[in-house]
């Protein structure tokens, strides 16, 4: 039996290394290039090893781009999305699964019709109403505002709530705790997993997010920028910084992984058991 599993184990690991090789590759060589020279970057064959340039490319990046206040702005903004999402998505996600009133399975069937516009079609109105009716371009609101709604964010904190056993809300209501109180303080921690997995979703998607921040925020202020922005700005009609925009990515990678390993275990766990009862 033991010999089954150790055979079992080999082959398993025969085939998962070269996958996570295959998926490591791309990042050894964006920091591979980081560490290059602009001129050695597309030379043949190609580099695998690190050279010594990345503080001189980092300097050229920041000289370029003020990258350091950019990347401050995209935590700060992506921190600011990701709480507010979390909390709105979660208030709404409870009402959804635990109060029955007038309307509620229509109201939650157009959020979830939401989901079906694509971006695209709603960007140039949410434009119009940020910069003409609210005047909050260039400002870390006008970045993060129009994403608070989410609807991915409250069907899956919905279907997490539901999953709670009744009986111990009712038990709670019982001993005379309000709804808030039950809610703070008996439903959100037990759907701790599933708001750390949500979490994440929405900090990298607040992380990456390029084309909306490219539309309201100023490119003639670099500081008011937010880093995929800023690196964008390196690609010009003559000249492509490839040094700087290399040296960038890996710098922001490393805030989206600290926040990984600390939410971990949580997001594995929330990712495994979210969304799964109705």
């Amino acid at each position: 039996m033991r010999r089954q599993q150790l055979i079992r184990s080999i082959w398993l690991h025969l085939f998962l290394v070269p996958l996570a090789l295959l998926w490591l590759a791309p990042l050894w060589l964006m920091f591979v290039f980081s560490t290059l020279p602009e001129r050695d970057i597309f030379s043949t064959p190609t580099p695998l090893l690190p050279g010594g340039d990345f503080f001189t490319n980092l300097q050229n990046l920041n000289a370029d781009t003020n990258f350091w206040r950019t990347l401050l702005n995209s935590v700060v903004i992506s921190l600011i999305y990701t709480g507010l999402s979390v909390l709105l998505a979660s208030l709404a996600g409870y009402a959804f699964a635990r109060f029955r009133f007038w309307g509620s399975s229509a109201l939650f069937t157009v959020v979830i019709a939401t989901l079906t516009i694509p971006y695209f079609v709603v960007v140039i109105p949410q434009y119009i109403l940020i910069a003409r009716e609210f005047k909050l371009t260039n400002t870390y609101w006008a970045v993060v505002l129009p994403g608070l709604a989410n609807s991915l964010g409250v069907f899956y904190m919905r279907q997490s709530f539901l999953s709670l056993p009744n009986s111990l809300l009712e038990a709670a209501r019982i001993d005379g705790a309000g709804e808030w109180r039950i809610f703070f303080q008996i439903a959100l921690p037990l759907v701790r997993p599933a708001m750390a997995a949500l979490s994440l979703i929405l900090f990298l998607t607040a992380w990456n997010d390029y084309l909306w921040p490219l539309l309201v925020l100023s490119p003639d202020n670099k500081a008011a920028l937010t880093a995929p922005v800023a690196l964008g700005s390196l690609i010009g009609l003559t000249r492509v910084s490839w040094g700087g925009i290399m040296v960038g990515a890996v710098l922001m990678t490393v805030p989206f992984l600290i926040l990984f390993v600390f939410l971990q275990r949580q997001f594995v766990a929330g990712i495994a058991a979210g969304g799964v009862k109705d």
